[in-house]
């Protein structure tokens, strides 16, 4: 198996052990709606259930249709990324990576669409009264990998503006 192939099936187990693990945890451990302050006017352990997307968009009633499109387009996406990385180089390895946590956080998240028709979050935190949306280790795993990408590709991008010549001295 190739390279990026080990790559991408040992990230996305981690990503989706700590994943399903904490979730797990969360769920026999804290009530629904509960809350843990961890370190007070900063970080609380709070369960939560997330039927929309990020930050809770297009949420509504479980089960709804809002669940069959966030499970449709989390389809989409793992397909995409295998696609991708199908074409990704042996040498493009932070671009593997940060597929192939991408793939992991969607593999979570979609797991857990497709057990309870939502996602469970528990992370939150916050800064006097302003809040930042709860959230889990899959969406961690896919903003990582998707600020990982973006970054790899400006660095790509830039390093390709260097080695064209400038075409402003080449006047007749």
């Amino acid at each position: 198996m190739k390279r990026k192939y080990w790559l991408l099936l040992i990230t996305c187990l981690v990503v989706l052990s700590l994943d399903q693990y904490t979730k797990y945890r969360v769920q026999k451990d804290l009530p629904l709606h509960h809350r843990v302050e961890v370190i007070r006017g900063f970080f609380n352990l709070t369960h939560v259930r997330n039927t929309g997307g990020a930050f809770g968009i297009f949420g509504g009633r479980r089960g709804g249709w809002g669940t069959v499109f966030f499970v449709g387009v989390s389809l989409i996406a793992v397909g995409s990324i295998f696609f991708i990385l199908r074409r990704v180089g042996e040498h493009e390895k932070k671009l593997a990576l940060s597929l192939s946590l991408v793939l992991g956080g969607a593999i979570g998240n979609l797991i857990d669409r497709f057990r309870y028709g939502e996602v469970i979050d528990f992370l939150e935190f916050y800064l006097s009264s302003f809040y930042w949306p709860a959230f889990n280790i899959a969406d961690s795993a896919i903003s990582i990998g998707i600020g990982l990408m973006a970054f790899e590709l400006l660095i790509h991008d830039r390093q390709k503006k260097r080695q064209i010549p400038s075409t402003k001295s080449q006047v007749n």
